[in-house]
């Protein structure tokens, strides 16, 4: 058959179009999968040991059970002090909050990032997927934004951010179609809020407290025009898609049109309702059309295929962390 993906190829909307066809069609319901649960991973074990290539396809629930956790204990540990005075109750939410000025608003930005970024995550949970894979032929698509697949060592050359990255500024002027590395600005901002390296390099809170403003001379502007600038991250038309995204989506559709029709894996961790478009929709379109293909959805709670793919499918309910340490125990 002919690919459908060309040599410069937009793999992120041509993969969306693709799910949104087949999703057109569904009928029949959803399917749990067949057999038990021990079954099942010993199932996966063999398709990670046999594929010709895997697809790894990765949502937020991934960095959840790495210890990415947006609420909670890390939340009242280093956001305390916001919450306290502005009610907020969680990181992610608190990207939205209407501060009262930009010196507030950016000293809450500073670290928004740095401790979902700039930080290895709280359990190796990513490490312990690449151990499973690094010896394949794979390639990552996310939708997680914290970096976390590059820190744990996976070829960058084999990942596509599709929603952007906590480590980029872009300029409010959409006539820059450009992204800004922030981590200079990301270290200078915390110590301007007097956190203070702990003998791991890591920015930690002294008993004295740390401020809530940043000075107005380290509020960030963009070096080209001296514009505003924004996180990016999709959130609407705005988003810059800048030459390093761009590449990212044609090897994504390269990777796809490289082994298309062979025994390929798709492995769908942590993926789950906000953005099913990007990754769950495409992964079932694509089992759907290969015969020699396999869908194995790993999610917490929320493990299902459509009944067309059941018979190439794997569905298994848990943590990710605890199905990794299954998997890679059962290779001993």
């Amino acid at each position: 058959m002919n690919s459908s993906f060309s040599k410069d190829s937009n793999g992120y909307l041509e993969t969306i179009r693709k799910g949104l066809l087949y999703v057109q069609d569904l009928q029949g319901g959803a399917s749990y999968g067949n057999g038990t649960r021990s079954e099942q991973i010993s199932r996966l074990k063999r398709e990670l040991g046999s594929a010709d290539a895997i697809v790894i396809g990765a949502g937020a629930g991934l960095s959840t059970a790495a210890g990415l956790t947006y609420s909670g204990e890390r939340f009242d540990k280093y956001f305390g002090d916001f919450a306290a005075r502005f009610g907020i109750t969680d990181i992610y939410s608190g990207g939205f909050y209407p501060f009262p000025d930009d010196e507030t608003r950016w000293a809450w930005w500073a670290r928004h990032i740095y401790f979902n970024r700039y930080i290895d995550a709280p359990k190796p949970v990513y490490h312990k997927l690449l151990t499973l894979v690094q010896d394949r032929e794979y390639f990552v698509i996310t939708t997680n934004v914290d970096h976390q697949f590059q820190r744990a060592g996976f070829d960058k050359q084999r990942l596509f951010y599709t929603q952007g990255d906590y480590g980029l500024f872009q300029s409010v002027n959409p006539m820059l179609q450009k992204t800004y590395d922030n981590e200079e600005w990301v270290m200078q901002a915390m110590e301007a809020q007097s956190f203070v390296r702990d003998t791991d390099g890591i920015f930690q809170i002294p008993h004295a407290g740390v401020s809530m403003r940043l000075p107005a001379s380290l509020i960030p502007k963009c070096p080209d025009d001296g514009s505003d600038v924004t996180m990016n991250l999709r959130s609407d038309d705005s988003f810059v898609e800048d030459e390093g995204w761009h590449k990212a989506s044609a090897a994504f559709a390269g990777f796809l049109r490289s082994h298309e029709m062979q025994h390929t894996l798709y492995l769908e961790i942590g993926v789950g309702a906000n953005t099913p478009v990007i990754i769950k929709y495409p992964f079932w379109a694509l089992t759907q059309e290969n015969p020699k293909a396999v869908y194995a959805c790993l999610n917490y709670n929320d493990a299902f295929c459509p009944k067309q793919i059941e018979k190439q499918s794997v569905c298994i309910d848990g943590d990710a962390g605890t199905l990794f340490d299954l998997l890679i125990r059962s290779d001993r």
